[in-house]
């Protein structure tokens, strides 16, 4: 047997392909599955069961058209009820593979009411679990992405599952689903992958005594939920088709359409020295989709700019795992019409100005990172909020705003926000709240 991952870094999740005598069990898969075919095809294993764990609140799924391509048989949770043919999974109802490959789905609720991991039998002896949203590594998935009013019922049977995944012999291997990274975990989740025996003895979250406690714990310091989050679940439901195209047409800047929301990828010096009037900035990176998902409207014609030779198709990839397929073209030439511009400050110049008589500041990082490392005087607003909630009024518009966050990423994104409300941004680059603070108290 052999178990190949898959990391997606901007989500934070992990796809499966396990292998065993020639077959294949693909788990989790992100929509772009070419990549985990292949992976199969050099192995020259043909894949026989597709499983999903739940309705993904994170990412649009695969798994449907994985099964389709490959005439695998596709599994998921009973209660999931999707719209789509499958296999529907119930609880200790072993399904049987070939070669003494057997799978016996768990429910294990909370995450989602229908969430399921899979423990695999080689033989009838375990060997792995796949827990996707459940138990994960130093943590567990949160149970709040369906709406707080039923997030205390469904941590409550989160804590019941975790304890039915730990009654598993100690050497089973834990495969999660969700991990580092990911806003699916009620906390910063650790290592990708682990054993049961591990988490017994280190998992915080398995050493709470009761329900009412677990439940406490996990909904004590709820983390944002990403915008697009809640087009995932129904897109799930009901099934998506297969990848759009990668390769888009080129525009000049005329020629984007009125309605089409301008996203500009360029390294963020490049956006600094001149981008389209309106543009949003969203440097390409690896989670470049799940910002582009959290701010734009959802499904809305998009128009990128980028720099050529920049990875345009993984940008498009990136917006199609969220189920955005609404990428209209890309703009390389900007000419005069890169008319839009604001400062960029290194670590010093940052300093320099935040020592001035009339300095503001503004820290777009989130909530939690701003309460354990914190800038006095700061204007706090997470990054996504300055769209749901508006620009802080108490920021002046005829002094430059001096944001911040960790690195320079979302200070960049939030100077193209401030920019298109008439403000004076200076985005702190290459550094982050943290220097700040500790440079001013030396």
């Amino acid at each position: 047997m052999e178990i190949i991952s898959f990391r997606t870094p901007g989500l934070g999740d992990q796809t499966y392909l396990l292998t065993h005598e020639g077959q294949g069990v693909l788990v989790d898969p992100q929509r772009d599955i070419d990549r985990f075919l292949a992976a199969a095809a050099e192995r020259d294993v043909a894949l026989r069961f597709v499983l999903e764990t739940h309705l993904h609140n994170d990412y649009v799924s695969g798994g449907e058209q994985a099964a389709l391509r490959t005439g695998a048989e596709l599994v998921l949770p009973a209660a999931a009820a999707a719209a789509y043919p499958h296999t529907q999974a119930f609880h200790l109802e072993d399904i049987k593979g070939e070669q003494g490959l057997s799978l016996r789905p768990i429910h294990t609720p909370g995450h989602t009411p229908e969430h399921t991991s899979y423990l695999v039998l080689i033989d009838g002896e375990p060997v792995a679990v796949f827990s996707g949203g459940s138990l994960l590594v130093a943590s567990a998935g949160r149970p709040d992405l369906l709406g707080r009013p039923r997030a205390r019922t469904l941590a409550k049977l989160q804590y019941g599952s975790l304890h039915r995944l730990a009654a598993l012999p100690r050497d089973v291997e834990l495969l999660p689903t969700h991990g580092e990274g990911s806003f699916c975990t009620s906390s910063g989740a650790g290592r990708y992958t682990s054993t049961i025996g591990a988490e017994v003895d280190t998992n915080p979250l398995l050493a709470i005594g009761d329900a009412e406690a677990f439940a406490q714990r996990l909904m004590a310091e709820p983390m944002p939920i990403p915008a697009f989050y809640q087009h995932m679940g129904p897109a799930n439901t009901l099934g998506v088709p297969p990848m759009p195209a990668l390769t888009l047409p080129e525009l000049a800047p005329a020629e984007i359409p009125a309605t089409a929301h301008v996203v500009d990828i360029r390294p963020r010096a490049a956006l600094a020295a001149g981008h389209l009037p309106g543009a949003v900035g969203i440097e390409l990176g690896t989670d470049f989709g799940s910002w582009a998902g959290w701010l734009l409207p959802y499904q809305e014609p998009i128009v990128l700019v980028a720099e050529r030779g920049q990875d345009v198709a993984d940008a498009v990839t990136q917006l199609a795992q969220i189920g955005i397929d609404s990428v209209a073209g890309v703009v390389f030439e900007l000419g005069e019409a890169a008319t839009t511009r604001f400062e960029l400050a290194d670590l010093a110049t940052f300093l320099e100005r935040v020592a001035a008589a009339d300095a503001q500041v503004l820290d777009v990082r989130m909530p939690s990172e701003q309460a354990s490392a914190g800038l006095n005087g700061a204007v706090r607003r997470f990054l996504p909020d300055l769209l749901t909630d508006g620009i802080p009024a108490e920021l002046d518009r005829d002094r430059p705003v001096l944001i911040a966050c960790g690195s320079g990423r979302r200070a960049a994104i939030a100077a193209t926000l401030l920019l298109r409300a008439g403000y004076q941004p200076v985005a702190l680059n290459g550094a982050g709240v943290p220097d700040v603070a500790a440079a001013l108290t030396r």
